[in-house]
């Protein structure tokens, strides 16, 4: 099971609500690393079909990148986040619906893994423990005192399990201080990684979190199915206790386990982890896009867009550039973005949670201009992609085909725009855009009306359910 609901605020202004860090290609530049996720468990001799639990607003999203991945998979959607314990208990009940006594592996989908094959083997060392009825977590061996993470103590060795030891106890993120002294002990970095048995977690959260338990099966008993995903009941989800699996469960069983494993892996949580795992040249620089520097050493500069990004005499220090916004930070600071969005969003910045590139699941739009009465988008349509059969009150839209071609709907007329041609639609017009064509469609759309909010439009059919 990927668990693929967080926002990766930490890691704005690339990653933001309307496209988390794990759907973004910030570490690699031919996949995100949800879509890296999903294929370190497509080994058919350990892994069976894989699960993704994600959000509503990410379904289309989620689907489009298991397509490009090459990556079969159920998508369960939560119809809001209630943290990891109640999807967990999803997880276990989704399993146990298939095999009550079948080993579950979750998964983040936002983690870099360097070794597939040491991942694999890993995964199926602690299984045998899982099997033996331990909830069973990888420890990452410590490569520094790093005050990002939990730790994790471990106590006996598990006979159960070679190269397994039961958990004394579970840490929260220490000082520096504390930090090294965990690692002094021996301790190991929690990566969030469990694997039991579908019945042993469903018997610790009936023991420990009932509430989380009992919402859980409620949401999947009553879930819905839609098109390709199965939705789970949002009254019944809603009413699961916001809190973690580590304290609903793991910080209280008497059956957890841990296997240590060596392989590189990193959360990428904040800018300075994004930099310590890219490749870095001569002067210990990660740079990405259109990017020129100058005396500078040990920093990160990340480019996206056509604009160039350039820096001169600096160290240590991280600059993001978007077509919409500008991050500066020290590598040292850079944990603290996520208050910095916070402020944004106090502050109604739009820019907070969404990109000027916004997808959907017909394709994407993005914003090229906007002023007083008009806004100009660009618009791409997938091949066989429809968007909602529509209206609006309060503008009228100009589209010009730059390339392949258009079926637009206007009214009771259905015409085909082709390149270098455009249609207008009236205000109040009842309009579609089709691209019935094999090659993605382009246009320009051009807004013009006293008020042009993605919120003034009347959708009368949608193939999407939205």
């Amino acid at each position: 099971m990927i668990l693929c609901g967080g926002s990766g605020t930490r890691l704005w202004p690339s990653s933001r609500e309307s496209m988390p860090k794990q759907f973004t290609r910030l570490v690699s530049e031919q996949a995100s690393t949800f879509q890296e996720t999903a294929r370190r468990v497509t080994d058919g001799a350990t892994f069976a079909k894989p699960a993704v639990l994600t959000h509503s607003d990410a379904r289309f999203i989620v689907a489009e990148q298991l397509s490009e991945a090459g990556v079969k998979a159920d998508i369960l959607l939560e119809p809001e986040r209630r943290d990891s314990a109640a999807a967990v208990a999803v997880a276990a009940v989704h399993a146990a619906k298939h095999d009550p006594q079948g080993v579950v592996m979750i998964l983040a989908a936002d983690h870099v893994i360097g070794d597939t094959k040491a991942f694999v083997a890993a995964a199926r060392a602690a299984a045998i423990g899982a099997k033996a009825g331990y909830i069973m977590t990888l420890g990452i061996e410590p490569s520094a005192p790093s005050t990002a993470y939990g730790y994790i103590r471990r106590g006996s060795t598990l006979g159960e399990a070679p190269g397994a030891y039961t958990v004394e106890r579970f840490v929260e993120k220490p000082d520096q201080g504390g930090a090294e002294r965990l690692i002094a002990e021996g301790a190991l970095w929690n990566s969030g990684y469990f694997l039991f048995r579908a019945d042993v977690m469903i018997a610790e959260l009936e023991a420990h979190a009932p509430d989380v338990l009992r919402a859980a099966k409620a949401a999947y008993e009553e879930a819905q199915r839609d098109l390709d995903f199965v939705r789970l009941d949002a009254a019944a989800f809603g009413l699961a206790p916001k809190t973690s699996i580590d304290y609903a469960v793991m910080e209280r069983t008497a059956h957890a386990g841990v296997l240590p494993v060596s392989f590189s892996w990193s959360d990428v949580g904040t800018w300075d982890a994004v930099w310590q795992v890219l490749p870095r040249d001569g002067s210990g620089n990660a740079l990405r896009g259109r990017v020129e520097v100058l005396d500078t050493e040990n920093s990160l500069v990340h480019s996206e867009g056509e604009q160039v990004t350039t820096v001169v005499g600096l160290s240590d220090v991280v600059v993001v550039t978007t077509p919409d916004a500008v991050l500066v930070t020290s590598k040292a600071n850079s944990g603290s973005v996520k208050d910095l969005v916070s402020t944004l969003r106090a502050k109604s910045y739009p820019e907070a949670d969404a990109h000027r590139r916004m997808y959907r699941p017909w394709g994407w739009y993005q914003r090229i201009d906007i002023g007083e009465r008009f806004q100009v988008k660009r618009i791409m349509v997938t091949p066989a992609g429809r968007l909602s059969l529509q209206k609006h009150f309060h503008r009228a839209e100009h589209w010009v085909v730059v390339k392949g071609t258009a079926e637009v709907t206007i009214n009771d007329r259905v015409v085909l725009v082709h390149e270098n041609e455009a249609v207008y639609l009236p205000i109040g017009s009842m309009h579609r855009l089709t691209n019935p064509g094999k090659i993605p469609l382009e246009l320009i759309e051009v807004q013009v009306g006293s008020y042009t909010g993605e919120d003034d439009i009347i959708r009368v059919e949608d193939i999407y359910g939205r």
